[in-house]
């Protein structure tokens, strides 16, 4: 018997990196999981989704109910970063990001409630530390996720009565696919490696592994008296004081 024996996982994003990483962990517990993004997904019960289109939630939720009439954990991970200032970011830009990385949650969470009220089931958004403080030219990507983390807690209040929990991970630097990439276009990626390691206080940077694991324990029942949290996965980056070089 596993954590997610019976129960139905809905994963954003869920084709590659950490969103993958957490399908993978909620089937090796139990689920049956389906992920949602623009390209297929053969590993799992995929749907095709467009989280620009605000309509794309609607759909994704009700497809999951008409093949499996169920749903128990819903993981909002499908997001996106576009580098721009205030000053150097147009409307649409701005619009964009907040729709993708924002109001699908919203979108995602308003159409699963009906469904997760039927199973007392639980959300986990994909946040960020970035939504606690800011890298240089992330003005989008910050204010969506400290959004983010605003509507994970105004979710418990509102919908802890009812056996629904809300929480979110707050990841730092993951090493997917991405993230490995642009180590490997620096001039000196080992270099890179170095320094970047040496801004954590575990030496390193994490994996989308582990992410996954936080992800599969809020959940899961046994986190049945946590909800409304922010959980920063960082390896300590947030926790440590800087000092000059």
């Amino acid at each position: 018997m596993t954590r997610f024996d019976g129960k139905v996982a809905l994963v954003t994003g869920g084709r590659s990196g950490i969103g993958q990483a957490i399908a993978r962990r909620l089937a090796a517990e139990g689920a049956r999981v389906f992920t949602a993004q623009r390209s297929a997904d053969d590993e799992f019960g995929s749907l095709t989704a467009d989280f620009s289109d605000p309509t794309c939630p609607d759909q994704v939720v009700r497809e999951v109910i008409s093949k499996a009439a169920r749903l128990d954990v819903l993981v909002n991970n499908a997001g996106m970063m576009q580098e721009s200032s205030v000053e150097g970011m147009s409307l649409d830009d701005w619009q964009r990001n907040l729709t993708v990385n924002l109001t699908a949650p919203f979108l995602m969470i308003r159409a699963a409630l009906p469904h997760l009220r039927k199973t007392r089931g639980s959300i986990v958004n994909t946040g960020s530390i970035e939504g606690l403080g800011s890298n240089p030219g992330h003005a989008a990507y910050c204010a969506s996720k400290a959004g983010l983390h605003g509507l994970t807690r105004a979710v418990a209040v509102d919908h802890g009565h009812e056996g629904i929990r809300c929480n979110a991970v707050a990841p730092g630097w993951i090493d997917t696919d991405l993230n490995l990439e642009f180590v490997d276009s620096m001039p000196d990626p080992d270099a890179f490696r170095k320094e970047i390691g040496r801004i954590h206080p575990v030496a390193r940077t994490g994996k989308p592994e582990e992410v996954a694991a936080l992800v599969a324990f809020l959940a899961a029942e046994e986190s049945g008296f946590i909800t409304g949290q922010i959980y920063t996965v960082d390896g300590g980056r947030m926790a440590k004081l800087s000092l000059p070089q």
